[in-house]
């Protein structure tokens, strides 16, 4: 089963997309997917291929990620906010053949060094081209041509993440994957999934949260999504009220900014039924200010990218300010300790996770995907859990070094490596530290080279050159030295 058939047995006249001042209905919306795929057809785009999307949440990035499922590709959704050379690195590393670019990644792709992309053949504007590039519209008015059947294991999207270890590299989600958690989710409320729903689109749709649990979720419904490109407090509030939105997903930043707004009044949410915070953890004292400011129990729950992303919620369970839930229908999920055992109740362990939701492994990296899966399908997440005596979790720690900021993943190693190409800097490392608003923000600490005096807002500034701007430190030490262990790692703990 191709995931791009979620939006086929639906209504023709009931919404599905509201974007930009404008509304899609489903009928629509499967007509102009039908034609983009005929057009990516036409240009050769073949089972396989890797079909990259640099475009925010709006129509754009909706219909060009179900068009190209639908001609069995693979998606391979990127930030439309990174920088270059970034952009670069993640095109070059799948081999992706055509990249379909929406208004807001338009000036990315313009500063791409397309001779670094020898697989790159097609780039597709959906505003705007230079000669020798493909229009969006030029593809829309192509014949349609009929989905591609998938197999459940075929794979549908890559999506880059840090994973537990190393550099980011892709993860590989296959239609039964994405499916599979999809409907998890959606069993979660016991009725299938109400078509009247309003779903709101604030997180990003290259972020699996975003893709899969707000968006895919919605459309396999047959509900609507209110797709938003920037978050903009006040504005967001006058979009939920205006749209009558029942569904309410975001990152705990968004619930904190709402929190400290005091001029907002209690009935603001009111038509919101479903109210969830995900991609980082949620400070206890911020799901308490929106409970008992505006009457909505926020659903907290656990998940990454490589599952799909959802492993556990908190919904439909008592509210416990701090737990992650417990495990969603189809999911197993243990708590390791140091020897490989089953730890006790109340006793912290890696969080292992096994299910028909758990990714296939990493892109072309064999050594990765043996480090994240084991031979009986687990999933070795890396993170750090206790489970009390009613079977509900809290997230205590976490075995590597990632670093969330705002629920996107940001591995020291790839910051580090920036930092040291700077001339002056003779060593460096990174760490996380507590921010009230994003979670976590990187700190870096840099020792100079004899001679030079680096300033911090150049070393930030060289690193906002070459990485997203939220893998940017906000913070530099320069220091004489770093800790170290006997052979010679650095030991981040130290430095935290």
């Amino acid at each position: 089963m191709n995931l791009a058939s979620i939006i086929e047995p639906h209504d023709p006249d009931s919404v599905a997309l509201i974007s930009r001042g404008q509304t899609t209905t489903y009928g629509e919306l499967r007509d102009q997917v039908a034609g983009l795929r005929g057009g990516l057809v036409g240009l050769g785009i073949e089972p396989g291929d890797r079909v990259a999307i640099l475009c925010a949440n709006n129509w754009y990035f909706v219909t060009s990620y179900l068009a190209i499922l639908g001609t069995g590709a693979v998606a391979v959704p990127l930030n439309p906010l990174s920088p270059a050379r970034e952009l670069e690195r993640e095109l070059a590393s799948v081999g992706v053949r055509a990249i379909m670019v929406g208004p807001s990644g338009r000036s990315t792709m313009d500063a791409v060094n397309r001779d670094r992309l020898p697989a790159l053949e097609f780039v597709i504007h959906g505003e705007g081209h230079s000669g020798g590039d493909v229009h969006f519209d030029d593809l829309l008015a192509a014949e349609p041509t009929p989905i591609v059947p998938r197999d459940s294991d075929d794979l549908a999207v890559l999506i880059f993440t840090s994973g537990t270890a190393g550099t980011p590299k892709a993860a590989m989600l296959s239609h039964g994957n994405l499916l599979n958690n999809i409907d998890q989710v959606i069993g979660l409320r016991g009725d299938g999934g109400n078509h009247n729903d309003v779903g709101f689109g604030i997180l990003p749709l290259f972020h699996i949260f975003g893709l899969n649990v707000v968006l895919g979720s919605a459309l396999r419904a047959g509900a609507s999504v209110v797709l938003v490109e920037r978050f903009d407090p006040s504005s967001a509030v006058e979009a939920i009220q205006r749209h009558g939105v029942t569904v309410l997903a975001g990152a705990p930043t968004m619930w904190a900014t709402w929190a400290a707004m005091p001029e907002l009044a209690p009935d603001t949410f009111s038509t919101v039924g479903i109210a969830m915070s995900g991609a980082a953890p949620l400070d206890p004292q911020i799901a308490t200010a929106i409970r008992e400011r505006f009457g909505l129990e926020l659903g907290e729950g656990y998940g990454l990218t490589e599952a799909s992303p959802v492993v556990t919620t908190s919904f439909g369970l008592p509210w416990r300010p701090g737990s992650v839930g417990a495990a969603v229908d189809g999911v197993e999920i243990r708590l390791v300790d140091i020897d490989g055992q089953d730890t006790l109740v109340g006793d912290p362990g890696e969080i292992w996770v096994r299910g028909p939701n758990v990714f296939r492994g990493y892109w072309n990296d064999e050594e990765a995907t043996r480090a994240a899966l084991d031979d009986e399908g687990w999933l070795h997440t890396g993170d750090v859990a206790l489970v009390d005596e009613e079977g509900m979790i809290y997230l205590v720690d976490r075995v590597k070094d990632l670093i969330i900021v705002s629920g996107f993943n940001v591995f020291p190693a790839e910051v580090e490596e920036i930092l040291a190409e700077m001339p002056g800097v003779a060593e460096c490392a990174v760490v996380g530290v507590p921010h009230p608003h994003t979670g976590e923000a990187v700190k870096a600490f840099v020792v100079p080279e004899p001679g030079f005096a680096l300033e911090e807002d150049a070393v930030i500034e060289h690193c906002a050159e070459q990485l997203a701007r939220y893998k940017c430190p906000q913070k530099v030490n320069f220091v004489e030295s770093l800790p170290q262990n006997f052979t010679g790692k650095v030991l981040r703990r130290a430095l935290r």
